[in-house]
């Protein structure tokens, strides 16, 4: 059964769910969310992320481990009232000033045993006596059966208690929303920057008849492989069995030029004389290397990252090599300083850029070129 609404990325699922919380909590709107999207595509992160920045406490129940009686609770008989009542199971949320998230993960691969008692929690807000009290937020989460996860088709009588998200992987999304914030290995950002085709490739990977897929998640633990593993062909067979051995290849080629040719460290301590001739001359180290600047800006290496943030744009001047003619430099500078900036405008270190004399010679260039 197809999920018939509109396709978004994460940052617009988690936007979407921002701006329910936010009416539920005015007293608006009160309802139940549904995240439906492929496995790996980033749902359980959707829902962290929102519990972080409504400063909420989350309630995270995989359904598919429960059984009914663990959200009704457990009856018992009442001598002194002659009649049969529940303990009230721990995992659900009863405290009122409490702000909280009731996350209700794999409810398409849920029992059937066990919807109607979670039909209660998504309409009535409640299992049996228990009432959720009005500061908490809930939200579902689930596969398709087409996606090839173990689900079941959604009947109506629970998909009319929802608001029905559907989130699709995007790259440009899951670098600026997801892959920078969390510091993910600038290779697998370049790498994903310039195969954005490669972040999420489930329905190829099925058509083909082939187990593992890229996704999201598993790209995620790409970074933490090449931050744990040093060796070259352990790290490489350990990529191969996480995103599949094509993709593993290629990914493979561009870690290599850059973690050949990418110095982030060496050039922020470096003095600006020498820096010059520190710079990768590839497009994916430069890529590289623009994302491990922004992963290493502080308050203390902000005037350092700055500069040689602002020397990519002119390599081709600086450098008498060919190949930097050829590559789209300014925009390169250009994007990184828009997420450099905003790294800066969140953390209140934009003073810096007030003070460089190497951000007001790269702005004073971009307006003489009509790009300001």
């Amino acid at each position: 059964m197809s999920i018939n609404t509109i396709p978004i990325a994460a940052g617009q699922a988690l936007e979407a769910l921002w701006s329910g919380w936010q009416a539920q909590a005015a007293g608006g709107l009160t309802a139940s969310w549904m995240l439906h999207g492929r496995p790996g595509i980033g749902k359980t992160e959707i829902v962290q992320t929102l519990a972080t920045r409504a400063g909420a406490r989350l309630f995270d129940l995989r359904l598919t481990t429960i059984e009914p009686q663990d959200l009704r609770g457990l009856p018992y008989y009442d001598h002194e009232t002659r009649r049969t009542t529940w303990y009230r199971p721990e995992d659900l949320p009863d405290d009122p000033a409490q702000p909280s998230i009731l996350f209700l993960d794999e409810l398409t691969a849920a029992a059937p045993s066990l919807q109607p008692t979670v039909y209660g929690l998504l309409q009535e807000r409640r299992v049996g006596r228990h009432l959720l009290p009005p500061s908490v937020f809930i939200v579902a989460a689930g596969n398709a059966v087409e996606d090839g996860a173990i689900a079941y088709d959604m009947g109506t009588a629970l998909s009319d208690r929802l608001i029905h998200l559907s989130v699709v992987a995007e790259a440009q999304d899951w670098l600026q929303s997801y892959a920078i914030p969390q510091g993910l290995d600038p290779a697998v950002i370049a790498f994903i920057r310039t195969r954005p085709d490669m972040l999420e490739t489930t329905e190829q990977t099925m058509r083909r008849g082939e187990m593992i897929a890229c996704t999201p998640r598993s790209w995620a633990r790409v970074s933490a492989i090449l931050a744990a593993v040093p060796d070259r062909r352990l790290r490489d067979i350990l990529v191969a069995g996480v995103v599949g051995e094509g993709p593993a290849a290629e990914f493979a080629l561009i870690a290599n030029d850059i973690a050949a040719t990418v110095q982030v460290a060496e050039m922020l301590a470096a003095p600006p004389s020498e820096r010059t001739e520190m710079y990768p001359p590839s497009m994916h180290g430069l890529a590289a290397l623009t994302y491990g600047l922004i992963a290493a800006a502080d308050e203390a290496t902000l005037p350092a990252v700055i500069e040689v943030m602002a020397g990519i744009r002119s390599l081709a001047r600086d450098r008498d090599e060919r190949v930097f003619a050829a590559l789209p430099l300014g925009e390169l500078t250009a994007y990184g300083f828009e997420l450099l900036i905003d790294k800066a405008l969140k953390a209140g270190w934009t003073q810096a850029f007030k003070d460089s004399p190497a951000y007001r010679t790269y702005a004073a260039e971009r307006e003489a070129a009509g790009a300001a």
